[in-house]
């Protein structure tokens, strides 16, 4: 009885730690917005400070609407989010360990702080792109949440 129960025991830890770094190719979401997001590639000047360069394909988003689909990752632990980042992978996908790479990434500030969900959410704002010295953020900002139409 003991060895079936260690033998089971055993298999769930196994699975359960398995599980959790299965990297599922299809969580990751894909658009034209993501790809403009992931377009943005950057130098190191001579001040050791990173500078954005912008393709046509991002710099016409530039100040205007843009909305996202992605992955509510947050900055802080708190029960609601004002300012977070959005991912084209959910954190589950544990892309901070380096075995799916570092998916596209934005910063969201938001009008009215919403809870924390592991399902894909949609925002809408405005694109902010930074300019100057050492600021690489790209910013959705003034973001609303438009409510789930089952994406």
């Amino acid at each position: 009885m003991i060895k079936i129960f260690f033998s089971l025991s055993l298999w769930f830890c196994f699975t359960y730690a398995f599980a959790q770094r299965t990297h599922n190719p299809n969580d990751q979401i894909r658009s034209i917005n993501w790809d403009a997001i992931g377009s943005v590639t950057y130098v190191l000047t001579e001040k050791n400070e990173l500078s954005p360069i912008y393709t046509e394909l991002i710099l016409r988003f530039e100040n205007k609407s843009f909305d996202l689909l992605g992955y509510l990752i947050p900055i802080k632990s708190k029960l609601k989010h004002e300012r977070f980042l959005l991912a084209s992978l959910p954190i589950s996908q544990c892309f901070f360990c380096g075995k799916n790479g570092v998916p596209s990434m934005i910063l969201v500030e938001m009008k009215n702080p919403i809870s924390f969900t592991d399902k894909p959410i949609r925002l809408k704002g405005i694109l902010k792109l930074p300019r100057g010295s050492n600021q690489t953020v790209i910013t959705l900002a003034d973001a609303e949440l438009i409510p789930d139409q089952r994406y």
